[in-house]
């Protein structure tokens, strides 16, 4: 019994083979041409479209280093013949039984057949010249009939891999921005927005959580589109905070106005006379020094600054990568934007280095809006005097604002 069911299978198989012959001899004739590792490569992309695996790609490959060309073609002919010993030394020493089922998944993809010969072994009958006249063996017209859908395949792969790439990007963009709006607002807003500020928090924090590891296209847009919600609700706590900022620091403006609307020589010698006049009042004397106190020093991280001021950068033909950095374009830009060196003087007694280079960089970056720079700073200074002044948040945001210009070009 063992033995008749051995020459049935060959007979099915055999059978399977003639079905093919026969679907070849009526097979119209391709007059294209495909260089076959293109078509190989493309095929690695698509593997898994036609069910196959790495260990079926390998043995396409010792396939087709076979065949004598670079170019698949009628003209060249489309058989090749090699035993399957030869096969197994160009796959790496596979073993015949892996080789043989591997070849079968490749017929079963529709993407070689075969052409037995008569005695069912793979041979060539060749002319006096040496050209081949007819073989016997595995025929590419399948791959070469295919390489449009093959080819279809690989693109929308790669489009589809491209998609995911890119909405992966612009999730981590997202992620990184709001984390750092999210670590300096919890910790700069007052009680009556940290709540709002709490639920925000949250709520992120429950959809960065929930990416998977192997995220889908689907899923990672809905992520997207979560994340791009919320930045519309943290835009607008940023937009409250700032238009509270900017009432303050223009109220404050408002007062100084008529000193601003001196020279800064002459509003500097009026400073001068009103300080002589009183140097010997022993009142004026301590009231002086309680002016001059300890910065109102703020840990403002370096590179929020440049993201929120971008254009301080266009001062430092070296580059900006430390505070003393920064501090010495601000100096220099103080002169361009008409500040007095008392003004910045006071100022950096008031906010310290650091915090008076942030403020003269982000001016800048307002010079457009900000009539009068030098009574910003000023006005600036008096707040920061009390305790009112944000530098944090001032640049949280610049750094929404540069971002919703950003977003406005693209």
């Amino acid at each position: 019994m063992q033995i008749l069911h051995s020459v049935a299978s060959t007979f099915r198989g055999r059978a399977m083979s003639f079905a093919q012959l026969q679907a070849a001899s009526t097979r119209k004739p391709n007059a294209a041409s495909v260089d076959k590792w293109d078509v190989y490569k493309k095929l690695c992309i698509a593997k898994a479209v036609f069910g196959l695996n790495d260990r079926c790609l390998a043995v396409l490959s010792s396939l087709l280093s076979f065949y004598p060309e670079n170019e698949i073609s009628e003209k060249n002919g489309l058989v090749v013949f090699p035993s399957n010993r030869q096969l197994s030394l160009r796959a790496h020493g596979m073993a015949e039984a892996t080789l043989r089922r591997h070849i079968a998944a490749l017929v079963g993809a529709g993407l070689i057949v075969r052409r037995d010969s008569p005695n069912g072994k793979r041979y060539a009958y060749k002319d006096r010249e040496g050209q081949v006249e007819e073989a016997f063996g595995f025929s590419f017209a399948p791959l070469l009939d295919r390489v449009e859908e093959i080819a279809k395949a690989a693109d929308k792969i790669q489009q589809e891999a491209k998609q995911l790439r890119r909405t992966r990007e612009q999730i981590t963009l997202q992620r990184r921005d709001m984390t750092q709006i999210f670590d300096t607002a919890l910790q700069a807003n007052d009680a009556a927005s940290s709540a709002k500020w709490a639920e925000a928090y949250e709520r992120f924090r429950a959809i960065i959580n929930a990416i998977p590891r192997r995220a889908t296209i689907e899923e990672l847009t809905y992520i997207l589109d979560q994340l791009v919600s919320l930045r519309q609700i943290v835009d607008n706590l940023l937009n409250i905070k700032e238009n509270d900022e900017e009432m303050s620091a223009n109220d404050a403006q408002i007062e100084r106005q008529y000193n601003e609307s001196l020279t800064e020589s002459l509003f500097e010698s009026q400073n001068v006379k009103r300080n002589d006049l009183k140097a010997n009042s022993p009142v004026r004397t301590e009231h002086s020094k309680s002016e001059v106190q300890q910065p109102h020093t703020e840990t403002v991280p370096l590179d929020m600054v440049l993201r929120a001021c971008p254009d301080i950068r266009d001062y430092a033909p070296d580059g900006i990568t430390s505070w003393r950095d920064l501090a010495n374009a601000s100096h220099l830009v103080s002169g361009f934007l008409g500040i007095t060196k008392s003004a910045y003087t006071e100022a950096s007694q008031i906010m310290g280095l650091q915090g008076v280079s942030a403020i003269i960089a982000w001016l800048l970056q307002r010079a457009g809006d900000i009539q009068s720079p030098g009574g910003y700073l000023r006005s600036l200074t008096q707040k920061a005097r009390g305790g009112g002044l944000s530098i944090t948040q001032i640049m949280i945001a610049g750094m929404k604002r540069n971002a919703g210009f950003s977003s406005a070009i693209a």
